[in-house]
């Protein structure tokens, strides 16, 4: 075996201090987080959640317009965790104290569309660490070796984002399950999406290995933000990053909640090892 192709193979892993031992996940974090995985994808399946809530997407079978699905599926959250009737959750409005019963999931992705390193950003790292078992690898900075610091405080943030919420965590597990339904329909024999992040320096992300000059191997954080706009990514970085993203991995993506987050372009991006093209604009 040559020296590339072994150094290749080594990459393909995600590095242990990138993942948890357990998850709760149809898949392990070896696997899901692996460069194989990005190349030969398979379903995830978030631990009874499509069970739970099968109910919602057998009425969504026969809707045939995405919008429609969309308002039936906001109305479903709004019904199973009583986002209009917080009382109902357990919330009282007279009581003194930290009132985070608007904390949703719409909520958490304006936060993260907004400020990728917010408290709102960290609740949706943390609730991939839990349920994939990758871990953040940056907030607000490096995460690992020397990020101490910043690590404190990204356990703050997370902290402060899900204390005396309503079923915070859930509410994200459905919507991951809500989007792959939707991937499936929209996507029909489709397995992967190509996209690009801006960034300013590659290493800015963790480098495994660099097989050609512009191809690169990366560990990239938990949850990333891409577009599939390569002229709207430039706008956020020098350099791009082309990826091919398994619809898998996808969280969020333009269009899934249409009334909702107008305008809003970027997909979000579970992480794990990648391959990668590096370019300039």
């Amino acid at each position: 075996m040559d020296e590339n192709r072994q150094q290749t193979m080594t990459s393909a892993s995600l590095p242990a201090h990138a993942r948890l031992p357990i998850n709760h996940c149809n898949l392990p974090p070896v696997i899901l987080g692996c460069l194989t995985f990005q190349h030969h994808p398979t379903p995830l399946h978030l631990d009874g959640v499509e069970q739970l809530h099968a109910a919602l997407f057998q009425s969504l079978d026969p809707i045939t317009d995405a919008d429609t699905r969309a308002e039936h599926f906001k109305d479903y959250m709004r019904s199973s965790f009583l986002l209009d009737n917080l009382d109902e959750a357990g919330f009282d409005a007279l009581k003194s104290g930290v009132k985070r019963g608007k904390a949703d999931y719409l909520r958490i992705l304006r936060g993260w569309l907004f400020d990728a390193d917010s408290k709102e950003a960290a609740v949706l790292k943390s609730w991939i660490e839990s349920r994939f078992g990758l871990l953040p690898l940056n907030h607000k900075g490096p995460l690992g070796d020397g990020g101490e610091d910043n690590y404190q405080a990204y356990l703050s943030a997370r902290a402060q984002g899900l204390y005396n919420t309503n079923a915070l965590e859930s509410q994200l597990d459905l919507l991951y399950s809500y989007c792959q339904y939707e991937v499936a329909r929209q996507y029909t024999g489709e397995s992967h999406v190509t996209l690009y992040r801006g960034i300013n320096r590659i290493d800015e992300h963790e480098i495994l290995h660099q097989p050609a000059k512009n191809i690169y191997i990366l560990a990239l954080n938990n949850i990333n933000s891409f577009s599939s706009n390569r002229e709207r990514a430039d706008e956020f970085g020098d350099y791009i990053l082309e990826a091919k993203v398994p619809l898998t991995k996808l969280l969020y993506m333009p269009g899934l909640l249409p009334s909702t987050l107008k305008g809003e372009v970027e997909y979000l991006v579970i992480g794990g090892v990648y391959e990668v093209k590096v370019s300039l604009l």
